[in-house]
């Protein structure tokens, strides 16, 4: 025995009994009484009745079984080391106190500051050499013979 669905309500509907609509595009519907046609042709919508089986389903009336709620796992914190730096580290330098990052970042900016200036003065020593061809500057094209001929 076959039992259907009502299209609108979601009752059961049990053979030789109720309705059966065929829409022009050749979709089927299939209702347990005329009320729940009549409801359906004037374009109701099932979930804001209260009675139909889908208005239930969404505001979980008569659900009894799953009285007991899901119990969810507590998220674990846990700490890793970054690309950069271990684990040590990263907890070495929130141990730190205040005046100690001070005295590290002034170390470091001294050290940056001495390390920039002894790349200028390597930088500036050879510009000022003088270049070894005394010969007069001759561009591109007058190499390949251009106008100058």
């Amino acid at each position: 025995m076959k039992v259907e669905i009502d299209s609108f309500s979601g009752f059961r509907i049990y053979p030789s009994k109720g309705k059966l609509f065929v829409r022009g595009d050749s979709k089927v519907f299939r209702f347990a009484s005329s009320k729940n046609a009549s409801l359906f042709l004037q374009r109701k919508n099932p979930r804001k009745i209260a009675w139909t089986q889908v208005y239930r389903r969404m505001h979980k009336k008569g659900i009894t079984e799953e009285v007991a709620k899901k119990r969810s796992r507590r998220t674990v914190k846990h700490q890793r080391g970054i690309v950069g730096a271990d684990l040590a580290a990263i907890s070495a330098k929130r141990n730190q106190t205040a005046a100690q990052r001070s005295q590290f970042r002034l170390a470091a900016i001294s050290k940056a500051k001495t390390e920039k200036k002894d790349k200028e003065t390597k930088k500036a020593k050879p510009a000022s050499a003088p270049k070894g061809s005394g010969a007069p500057k001759v561009s591109k094209q007058q190499m390949k013979g251009g106008k100058g001929r």
